[in-house]
């Protein structure tokens, strides 16, 4: 068996029903909505779409989120699949050792630690930044630059994130209702922002709707939209901002803002019906947020030039561009909720995971215990929160951020691989639901999966593949052993 040893399905459902590692089933088809919405709108939207666009696509920024939408509708679609299928915390992870194998499915787990721990501290990193700035807007009070992400330490980021920790270790359901509590003020704030924008559009922002390739590039960073991706290099092509090149680049740049439905899947285990509401949730999420980023988007580049959207506010900046301070002012609150619940379900999300890949031994079985009280994985949890928190108060997270993105499609093309996988091994399974046409869709998943990931700059990449050797030396020096399956193998 090996490495490529893989768990049955059978046993993976079966590690759920175990008292000592039970997870308390307690969300809906609507909870699940929320969660995916909740974590989807954050930091893409409120901030990416106006990078993207000063520096990549223009207004045709909009068009850059539908291809980062289609590339997410094909990879939810295995998604689904999978989730109803094999309803077990741990999401890609899980989906992974089912169909390709121990040493495949710790890579992906692996990935996926690195796509959640950084996501939240970077995004803790950037609630601070909002918390400092409306506190001295609203109350006239400014922090000590050594306790902000300008000193020593920044104490509100490491703040949030150990809150956070603690209202997911006191249980799924205090969790899902602060989520919804959040995620309604978020979304208040993107219609609000959607029906004011409405009336300050002017159509001449939007000429020309896609900028010529090599357009002067008339933000502040310049050098960050000058990094050559891997596809130059490996072709040899110029690095070129707007046209065609430049959605393309822009598509993987705010892919970021897709990262969220794939949290839905590492809560199944929590899920009341899995086989209906996992679905529901991953998909009706999805949908969603696509038509309002595509709306957003349209809105922002109409209410002022896209040269002057190369901001972290992007939105707050084009309300304050045409007198309404007020407005810009709920906006902030508005991002500053959003990324609350983002912070938070990345957490849960690494929890999950993390609490999967231990309950198999693949990381220390210590973590895999349960709360008796609350029904949660609350050592993994505690200890994400410390680190997410560590991370945010001494680390400038910004030039890792692109990591979650690669991260992220590379767990998107190893799920849509494994269904066509599975459908082959497991003809038979039963399956709630059925990822259509394939293997058409999962090939055209991993297609442009693997297109948005050679787009990204070369210095992610080598990030990316730096975390991955050190997974690879983690996996043969201690995982590969001390897993559940190879003791079966020795007593056998």
């Amino acid at each position: 068996m090996g490495i490529m040893r893989t768990k049955s399905i059978e046993q993976s459902i079966q590690d759920t029903e175990e008292s000592e590692f039970q997870l308390r089933k307690a969300l809906g088809p609507l909870d699940l909505t929320i969660f995916g919405i909740g974590v989807i709108i954050g930091t893409g939207l409120f901030v990416l779409t106006g990078q993207a666009a000063a520096n990549f696509a223009g207004p045709a920024v909009s068009l850059s989120f539908v291809v980062a939408g289609v590339a997410s509708a094909l990879a939810a679609l295995c998604y689904a699949e999978f989730a109803s299928t094999v309803p077990v915390a741990g999401s890609a992870y899980t989906f992974s050792y089912a169909s390709l194998g121990e040493f495949i499915a710790w890579i992906i787990g692996w990935d996926l630690i690195l796509e959640f721990i950084l996501g939240a501290s970077a995004v803790s990193v950037g609630w601070s930044g909002y918390f400092g700035q409306l506190l001295s807007s609203l109350f006239g009070i400014t922090l000590p630059t050594a306790i902000t992400n300008e000193g020593v330490v920044n104490l509100p980021a490491a703040g949030i994130a150990l809150l956070l920790m603690a209202i997911l270790v006191v249980g799924i359901r205090a969790s899902s209702s602060f989520n919804v509590a959040i995620t309604v003020i978020k979304l208040a704030v993107v219609f609000f922002f959607i029906g004011v924008g409405l009336f300050l559009v002017n159509t001449a922002n939007w000429d020309p709707f896609i900028p010529s390739a090599g357009a002067d590039i008339a933000s502040a960073s310049k050098e960050k939209a000058a990094e050559p991706s891997l596809l130059q290099a490996i072709t040899g092509a110029e690095q070129q901002s707007f046209g065609f090149t430049g959605i393309i680049t822009a598509a993987a740049i705010v892919f970021f803002a897709y990262i969220g439905f794939d949290v839905v899947a590492t809560t199944s285990e929590e899920a009341r019906n899995p086989q209906r509401d996992l679905p529901i949730g991953i998909l009706a999420s999805l949908g969603i947020c696509t038509v309002l980023y595509v709306v957003v988007s349209l809105i922002l580049t109409g209410m002022v030039p896209y040269t002057a959207l190369g901001n972290d506010a992007p939105l707050a900046t084009a309300l304050s561009e045409r007198g309404l301070d007020w407005a810009a002012s709920l906006i902030s609150i508005g991002v500053l909720a959003g990324l609350t619940s983002v912070i938070m379900i990345l957490m849960l999300g690494q929890s999950r995971v993390a609490f999967a890949m231990s309950r198999d031994n693949l990381l220390p079985h210590f973590f895999a215990r349960i709360h008796q009280r609350f029904r949660t994985p609350y050592r993994i949890t505690i200890l994400t929160g410390i680190v997410v928190a560590l991370l945010a108060a001494f680390v400038d997270l910004q030039q890792l951020a692109e990591l979650v993105n690669i991260g992220t499609l590379f767990a998107f093309v190893l799920v849509s691989i494994s269904v066509v996988v599975l459908r082959r091994t497991h003809p038979d399974l039963r399956r709630a639901f059925r990822t259509p046409l394939v293997p058409v869709v999962p090939i055209l998943a991993v297609l442009i999966c693997l297109y948005l990931m050679i787009s990204l700059p070369l210095t992610t990449w080598g990030r990316f593949v730096a975390w991955m050797v050190i997974g690879v030396v983690i996996y043969f020096a201690y995982s590969m052993r001390k897993s559940r399956l190879a003791q079966e193998e020795h007593t056998e």
